[in-house]
């Protein structure tokens, strides 16, 4: 059975959002999905997620192609490893040959797990959706 990981804020939840899970599942048996708390998010991006950790947990638990939410309070991945003993990790394309990506890639080839990079849904962003709303 292939496991796959992913995490994400999945704060006002879009497309890109939708089109990461679904290509992710694709790609593998039992999908487990790191939903960020806000704290981490806080501490991250320096802003509080509009959609509370609770609601956007039970958001991503609705969505058909996930199979398990679970908390993602740091950014430690082999951690998250360690917890769910995963195959394949799941990543948006935008993140590839970034330098916190490429540690991951060498953290993650001696436990034999292989970071798929998928492709961005261009045009629409949590950020993007946010600025919108903001707009004066």
């Amino acid at each position: 059975m292939i496991i796959g990981y992913t995490t994400g804020v999945y704060d006002m939840f879009h497309i890109g959002h939708l089109n990461i899970l679904r290509r992710a599942k694709e790609q593998c048996d039992f999908l487990i999905v790191g939903v960020s708390t806000d704290e981490l998010v806080q501490h991250d991006k320096s802003k509080t997620p509009i959609i509370p950790f609770a609601e956007r947990c039970k958001i991503v638990e609705a969505i058909r192609y996930v199979d398990k939410v679970v908390p993602q309070p740091d950014k430690n991945k082999v951690g998250a490893w360690e917890k769910y003993h995963f195959n394949k990790m799941f990543v948006g394309s935008d993140w590839q040959g970034s330098p916190q990506w490429i540690k991951f890639e060498e953290d993650f080839a001696p436990l034999g797990v292989e970071i798929v990079y998928l492709s961005h849904t261009d045009g629409i962003s949590s950020t993007i959706l946010r600025d919108k709303i903001f707009q004066k």
